[in-house]
């Protein structure tokens, strides 16, 4: 007869993905850190057998993993308002593209697309991409996981403002658990898998 006690411990087997939106700059940034991560994080959908949603671009950090997730044999969609593609697509697009009105559109789609998010470094677009579907779990409209890849600190000063807000009283506490964040992809798809 079996230990019927271990079997009951043991933990639940991780959580899978697959599709994962993936928000990012259309730049690089100025440090190798950020490219490095990008990739990181590409090898690291394909080594899970995970497939990629993203803005659509072939540039920057957009671009990086797009081409990593691609060439690691993954399915990739990029979801891009017709206005920015002279912008953010440079020669050749990645994967299927999927060519939408405007910005509204394109978080809906994506979010649409996914089982899960998160968020590299990158600009206003990209934290106001994030802040979205943060906002979207909070009001109950999805309860997929939000990661955030903070690389080398990036997001500290973001991660930062939640806590002050969940102390002031702005954020529920429950609320301020939304983001997973993790200094590397492996950490952050890891505890996104469990959470």
């Amino acid at each position: 007869m079996g230990d019927t006690t271990a079997a009951a411990a043991a933990p639940a087997p991780p959580r899978k993905f697959g599709r994962i939106c993936v928000f990012c700059g259309s730049n690089s940034g100025n440090r190798a850190v950020f490219g490095d991560a990008a990739l990181e994080l590409g090898q690291g959908l394909v080594t899970r057998g995970v497939d990629l949603v993203y803005g659509g671009g072939s540039i920057g950090l957009m671009g990086l993993i797009a081409q990593t997730v691609l060439d690691g044999g993954c399915r990739v969609l990029g979801v891009i308002p017709r206005a920015l593609m002279p912008l953010e697509i440079s020669g050749a697009s990645v994967g299927e593209v999927k060519i939408v009105s405007d910005m509204h559109e394109r978080k809906a789609e994506m979010a649409r697309q996914a089982d899960a998010f998160i968020a590299l470094p990158g600009g206003y677009g990209t934290m106001e991409e994030l802040l979205e579907m943060i906002t979207w779990s909070q009001l109950g409209i999805h309860d997929k996981p939000v990661g955030l890849l903070n690389v080398d600190g990036y997001y500290d000063p973001l991660l930062t403002l939640f806590d002050k807000g969940a102390a002031e009283g702005f954020i529920k506490a429950d609320c301020r658990q939304i983001i997973v964040s993790a200094p590397t992809a492996h950490e952050l798809l890891t505890k996104m898998e469990v959470n």
